[in-house]
Formats: structure tokens, C-alpha cells, sequence
């Protein structure tokens, strides 16, 4: 049985009527006193959560309502819990949010209330009442106007559009030039290129080596599998100064693999662009690199972003008669226009929802004016079913496979 009082921690609001009322579930004590101080007491009630709650996916319903934490949501939402209990129209609030952290943590937090509230209160996500916060990642500021922005995606895509205002880029011995949209796009593509690059690069793959592979794999569509086109890949990695220490065939995995090793005047550059390498080894090139996730984006990217690839970049300056500055490669390009992007801009990135004042998490997240919110919905029941089961479960290679198979169309999974 759960206890009907109500948890000291929470921060009721006025008004009486379900339809009327939201409670915010909150990350945190600090951002739950800074959500308590900003919000509308009217219509607006706060709960602030204490660490990760119960994963109910892998726990008896006895241990479920041992939880002190789930034990007060429980509270709070009125419906009671289990058979004899449970009523969905006792529910106290019709719409309920959940707040937390734009990290890793906070993504855990969600995905643990997610599974919570799809195991054990269903009916709230069939009747709509179950919401996500969408608190900013960032504030960028000019003089007195500010602008708050949800995560890196959006604070891309307003500093490329900014720079794209007011620059001119055009490539090649014929300088063609690329229009607003199209440099946009080349912009946008080239700035997703080299963050994958950067995950492929942490496994030991540097990123000039991992291109070099991108463009042969493009050209020779399963030269893993024919050995004259690794012979034509080993010939291009040359021109990049990696030499060939081995080409052998893989019994196992049916694929030919090769190992390189950068030539002595490559590898003291790379030890000195990467401080924190103390040495350079053989690197394998096989299925594990080309098969991988990361390396099918960047493939994928790689395609459209080499259409243009044609140095030299020349930026000019819109509505200006100026020279222009030169580049001889596609990321000192991106580099430069990202940094013309922030020119006369404050930012400030908040690490978590306690680091904002009250009355900037009212504005950016709690206001029904300004705030954005997602509404959970389930729109297969057996899929998401399935999908909670794999994620949540105890099954390690199950969960395992689905991310597996599921990398590419995600950027971040919330587990």
C-alpha cells in the first residue's frame, strides 16, 4: 500500500481542476528549487527527484514500491498502483513533464521515468498526458538581445546560417561559386564529417588515413573482397605516406585486411598534432573499420561533401570588394567560417537546469508561450513493448544487437 500523503518535497499548485494542472518532474534539488521559484504557482507543480529512480523493467513490484522515489510519484499522481487499486480518473494532473539534464545522465533519468510510467501507468501515455521538457543547451548573446538554443544541432545550424549571410565561398580553378543554400548544406555536411571523423579517430584511426579509405571505398564499392583493388588502395594510402606492412587474406571474416604504419616524416606529425599520443603502431584497415557505423556515415557524407571538394576555398566578404582568403583544405575552411559564425557573439552553455536562474528556466522551458515540449506517444504497442524489453532488460546481446542495427539513424540513445 502506498501512503496518500503528499511528499513534503513538493511544490503544489492552486488551482483544483486535473485538466488545468501540470507537475514538472525535475532533476535535482537545485533545479527543482530554481523550477519551485520560477514557475506558476496557479497552475504549475514541481517534484524534485532525488538520483536515478528504480529500473522497474528489471525489478518485483514488491521492490518497485519500496522505492522512496517512486513511491512519492506515485503519491502525487493520486491513482493509486496495481489491480485493486488503480483508477486513471482519480489522476491529479493531465499533463505531466519531465525535466532533466540535455547529458547522459539526464538521458538516463528520462529513459528510466519513460519505462516507469510505460510499465506501470500506460493509460497515461495512451490519453496524452505524459510530456518531455526540451530545456536550452545554450544562450548566445548580442548586446541586449539573447537567443537560447536546444542542443550543438541548433547551434550549428544558427552559426553557419549567420556566416552564410555574410559570406561568399567559391572553389576550384574556375571558382564556382555556392549559393546561400547550397554552402549551407556543404557547411552543415562538412561540420557532421569531422565529428564522426573525431569518434572514428578516438579507435586509432587518424582522420587523413580514414578519408583516404572513404574515397577508395566509394570508387571501389567491395574492394575488402578483391584483391587487385586493395592493391589500388594500398598505392593511394602511399601518396599518403602509410606504408603497407601486410595484406593478408581473413579466413573468418572473408574479407582481406591490410596494416599500415605511418612513414617517419607523417608519424612525427601526428605526434605532434596529438599530444596525447605517445607513439604510433601498425593500424589494421579490415571489416571492423569499413562495417562500422561511424565509417558508413562518414562514407555517406563523404559522397555528397566530395562533389565540392575541389581546393582552393576562397571566402570573400558579401557586398565587399576584398581579395578573399584562401584555403587549401575543406576543414581549415569550416574552421574559419565557424569562427566568422561566433564574431560578436557571448555563449554560454549550461551544464545542467541548476545553473539556470529562475526566471530563465520560466522563460526557456516552463512558459506555455515560449517552451517547447514533446508529447509521448505510443504508436506501435508491441514495438515499443519489445524495444523497452531489449533496452531495459536484463539480455546484455540483445540490447547489444539492436544498437547495433539501429546506429546509423540515431545520434544519441538514450540507455
Amino acid at each position: 500500500l502506498i501512503d496518500s500523503t503528499l511528499p513534503g518535497k513538493l511544490a503544489e499548485c492552486q488551482v483544483s481542476d486535473p485538466a488545468q494542472r501540470e507537475i514538472f518532474l525535475v532533476e535535482g534539488d537545485s533545479a527543482g528549487g530554481s523550477a519551485k521559484q520560477g514557475r506558476d504557482r496557479k497552475f504549475q507543480a514541481i517534484l524534485p527527484l532525488k538520483g536515478k529512480i528504480l529500473n522497474v523493467e528489471k525489478a518485483r513490484f514488491d521492490k518497485i514500491l519500496r522505492s522512496e522515489e517512486i513511491k512519492n510519484i506515485i503519491t502525487v499522481l493520486g491513482t493509486g498502483v496495481g489491480r485493486e487499486e488503480y483508477d486513471i480518473e482519480k489522476l491529479r494532473y493531465h499533463k505531466i513533464v519531465i525535466m532533466t539534464d540535455a547529458d547522459v545522465d539526464g538521458s538516463h533519468i528520462r529513459t528510466l521515468l519513460l519505462t516507469f510510467f510505460y510499465r506501470q501507468f500506460p493509460e497515461v501515455i495512451e490519453n496524452g498526458y505524459l510530456y518531455i521538457a526540451q530545456p536550452p543547451l545554450l544562450k548566445l548573446g548580442k548586446g541586449k538581445n539573447e537567443i537560447y538554443l536546444k542542443d550543438e544541432q541548433d547551434f550549428n545550424e544558427y552559426i553557419l546560417k549567420r556566416t552564410c549571410e555574410k559570406k561568399v565561398v567559391s572553389y576550384g580553378k574556375e571558382k564556382e561559386e555556392l549559393s546561400n543554400h547550397r554552402l549551407m548544406i556543404f557547411l552543415g555536411n562538412l561540420a557532421e564529417y569531422y565529428k564522426v571523423l573525431t569518434n572514428i579517430e578516438k579507435r586509432g584511426f587518424f582522420q587523413d588515413l580514414t578519408e583516404a579509405v572513404i574515397r577508395q571505398s566509394i570508387i571501389l564499392k567491395k574492394f575488402l573482397g578483391d584483391e587487385d583493388q586493395m592493391m589500388v588502395l594500398k598505392q593511394e594510402l602511399a601518396k599518403q605516406q602509410y606504408e603497407t606492412i601486410d595484406l593478408k587474406w581473413n579466413n573468418e571474416l572473408d574479407t582481406f585486411e591490410m596494416t599500415v604504419i605511418p612513414m617517419a616524416e607523417l608519424k612525427s606529425e601526428l605526434l605532434i598534432k596529438n599530444p596525447f599520443i605517445t607513439d604510433v603502431g601498425p593500424i589494421k584497415i579490415g571489416k571492423s573499420l569499413v562495417y562500422s557505423a561511424d565509417f558508413q556515415k562518414a562514407r555517406i557524407l563523404g559522397k555528397k561533401i566530395f562533389k565540392h571538394d575541389f581546393p582552393p576555398f576562397v571566402v570573400t566578404t558579401k557586398e565587399k570588394e576584398d581579395q578573399g582568403i584562401v584555403f587549401e583544405n575543406k576543414k581549415a575552411l569550416l574552421v574559419h567560417l565557424i569562427d566568422e559564425g561566433k564574431k560578436g557573439l557571448s555563449i554560454q552553455r549550461y551544464k545542467g537546469l541548476g545553473e539556470m536562474n529562475p526566471e530563465q528556466l520560466w522563460q526557456t522551458t516552463m512558459n506555455p508561450e515560449k517552451r517547447t515540449l514533446l508529447q509521448v506517444r505510443i504508436e506501435d504497442a508491441v514495438e515499443t513493448d519489445e524495444i523497452f524489453t531489449i533496452l531495459m532488460g536484463d539480455e546484455v546481446e540483445p540490447r547489444r544487437e539492436f544498437i547495433q542495427n539501429n546506429a546509423l539513424s540515431v545520434s544519441t540513445l538514450d540507455i
